[in-house]
């Protein structure tokens, strides 16, 4: 398995205080030293953290594949099309969520979303779909044209340590192996930390972890690089 490092979080810190430090392309730079497998920033709607800018400067300034994280609008897709990112993930957004609640119901949007994945798949970016780890929506998916699902890990990072973990888990390596089966490669992420990582890899195929708040979190204490490499250890 890679490691993704999302860097959303950094943006977090910097406008709490309305400024300009902590810099996400710093971040960015950190990741790229280390080699690791891509850089996620999710642009979201309200811009309370990424910024449009912080998303200009890292796509001209990074070599390292960059993930970008967005809701099925027009406006979007319209972004990703003029800076083109080695890949985007589509995800669900509501502006009261904290952080991303749940998956996207492919499901229930199947001709929308399969039309939005098109002039994304034709400009040469990779789509990812983020989704909850169900049969129904992993075969939704695999109709839409997108190459990749990235599974919500979420319930799962939830019920780590708890009579419930085993049952969330097996959603999981279901899912994957469905997908798998339909002819998608398979991401995951959301709520994984130090701890709970290490059940992925009995997970089959996984390309790629996506991580950013743990990573962040720990970087607070220990330093961004050694906090990524204490991941990147756990992940590999």
């Amino acid at each position: 398995m890679l490691l993704g490092v999302n860097i959303d979080h950094v943006a977090t810190v910097r406008n709490a205080r309305g400024g300009v430090e902590p810099q996400p392309i710093e971040a960015a730079k950190i990741c790229e030293l280390l080699q690791v497998s891509s850089i996620t920033t999710h642009l979201r709607e309200d811009r309370r953290h990424i910024k449009d800018k912080d998303v200009e400067i890292i796509s001209k300034t990074i070599s390292t594949n960059l993930n970008l994280e967005m809701a099925v609008t027009d406006e979007m897709q319209q972004i990703a099309l003029r800076i083109k990112p080695h890949s985007v993930c589509l995800v669900p957004e509501k502006r009261q969520e904290v952080t991303t609640e749940g998956g996207l119901d492919v499901a229930g949007q199947l001709e929308k979303i399969t039309s939005f994945v098109k002039p994304l798949k034709d400009a040469g970016i990779e789509v990812s779909l983020f989704i909850d780890p169900s049969g129904e929506q992993v075969e939704a998916s695999a109709k839409t044209g997108a190459q990749f699902i990235e599974m919500h890990t979420g319930s799962y990072a939830n019920a780590f340590g708890t009579d419930k973990e085993q049952e969330e888990f097996l959603k999981l390596k279901n899912a994957a192996k469905l997908a798998q089966q339909l002819g998608l490669k398979v991401n995951a992420g959301h709520g994984l930390d130090y701890k709970n990582v290490k059940r992925m890899h009995e997970i089959g195929g996984l390309c790629e972890l996506n991580i950013g708040h743990s990573i962040i979190s720990r970087a607070i204490f220990v330093g961004l690089e050694s906090a990524i490499e204490e991941m990147v250890e756990l992940v590999r």
